[in-house]
């Protein structure tokens, strides 16, 4: 999928027949569970977020397939019913200085059986699809053991009660846009105890652009303070603490352009927030959240087109999507390696064997100049990343970096001489 650049199982195979039934019976294969594939996704990430502060960003992101009337190919409603498709809940782990992505933490993918009559409120946490919130977290906090510190951060769709409750522990925080106007022990709610705090500081942030927005800078204003979030009295989870305690962070912008939507997010985490660097740092982490919408955009229409599938059932679309999700991954690390700014071993993306024939081109790509050769450590994604990058056609002089299409390229023709090596040793 990552050189290939497509999720199409015909495409993969390249026309060969028993190449393409392979990989059929792969997902049809009842040994090969969802469940498993998705335990897969950690394995290289364990290794990578020794000692770091990771950031351990989840949301979720419906995936549409072509259906009819006649046949929905087993899926049920997503796009609040106007399609059909596959859930798709992930959590990257991502080095919360750099900004390097360094793999998949957990998460799910489901396709819902059916209208659910029971309220949303009379319902246990166990019983709703936001459970996925609490328990991607803890499986993020198995995944990442070995870290220094893990900060959960979510959209506001993660501001439940219960993941308040259950998720935070000695070396786990958590940061999530505010969407329920939380009672506080203070007296009203979140939005009442923050009017009545002063402007603490003002700076100029650039956003990104997106499909909705421009890119832009927006002048910002800052607030912060300490409150304690009730538990919501009409929860049916009793078990849960009265109170949770939170520092709260606001930034909005009070002059937006001509027809631009003001930008406003209250933060709520449990990081310590006891000065204006403290406030600044919980929306500079916050900020890293758009990394995960690269990821969608890598796995979709930008990248990999998982919604082009024309698997015919649900059980093989679900596999499908999980082994694309750890695909999707793979490509924007290649991307972010091309900077060098970490050391992730390249042993997170290629086998062995691939990192042999890595050493064999590294040697001959290399000119008489010191900017003609590889500036990366031996055996770090960076490294192998100039080879790809060289192989799809960049060059050393070049003003911008290689982007993606110039590592798909390189990884093509990677893929063709690394087999090519295998052969010789047949």
């Amino acid at each position: 999928m990552v050189v290939r650049q497509t999720t199409c199982v015909r495409r993969l195979a390249q026309g060969c027949r028993s190449t393409q039934m392979g990989f059929w019976r792969f997902l049809a294969n009842k040994r090969v569970t969802l469940d498993r594939v998705i335990e897969d996704w950690s394995t290289p990430t364990q290794g990578a977020c020794a000692g770091r502060h990771v950031l351990a960003i989840q949301d979720t992101s419906e995936i549409k397939f072509a259906t009819t009337k006649e046949n929905r190919r087993g899926l049920g409603k997503v796009k609040k019913g106007t399609g059909h498709g596959v859930l798709l809940h992930p959590m990257l782990a991502v080095d919360a200085d750099s900004g390097i992505v360094l793999g998949l933490a957990g998460g799910r993918a489901w396709t819902r059986s059916g209208a659910v009559t029971t309220p949303h409120s009379a319902r246990q946490l166990a019983d709703k699809e936001s459970v996925r919130w609490v328990q991607t977290a803890e499986q993020a906090k198995q995944t990442l053991a070995n870290a220094r510190l893990i900060t959960v951060i979510d959209d506001r769709e993660g501001d439940i009660y219960a993941h308040w409750a259950l998720t935070p522990a000695p070396n786990v925080h958590l940061i999530t846009r505010l969407m329920n106007d939380h009672a506080v022990l203070e007296g009203g709610t979140v939005r009442t105890a923050l009017a009545h705090q002063p402007v603490r500081d003002t700076a100029r942030i650039e956003l990104r652009d997106r499909a909705d927005r421009p890119a832009r800078t927006a002048q910002l204003s800052l607030r912060f303070t300490t409150l304690s979030l009730k538990r919501p009295k009409n929860t049916p989870d009793k078990d849960l603490s009265d109170s949770v305690p939170v520092h709260v962070v606001e930034v909005v912008e009070p002059h937006p352009p001509a027809g631009a939507e003001p930008l406003h997010w209250i933060l709520l985490t449990t990081h310590a927030v006891n000065s204006l660097a403290d406030a600044w740092q919980i929306v500079q982490w916050y900020r890293r959240r758009w990394i995960i919408e690269q990821f969608f955009r890598t796995l979709k229409r930008q990248g990999l087109r998982i919604e082009d599938s024309e698997l015919a059932t649900a059980e093989r679309l679900l596999k499908l999507v999980a082994i694309a999700a750890k695909a999707a991954v793979i490509v924007m690390q290649l991307v972010q390696a091309r900077d060098g700014h970490d050391d992730q071993p390249a042993s997170l993306v290629f086998s062995p064997h691939e990192i042999k024939v890595l050493d064999i081109l590294n040697s001959r790509l290399q000119g008489k100049t010191p900017r003609q050769r590889n500036p990366h450590p031996h055996h770090t994604m960076a490294a192998a990343a100039w080879v790809i990058a060289k192989l799809g056609g960049w060059h050393v002089y070049e003003t911008k970096p290689p982007g993606p299409i110039t590592f798909f390229n390189g990884l093509t023709y990677f893929r063709a001489l690394a087999q090519g090596y295998a052969l010789n040793d047949l």
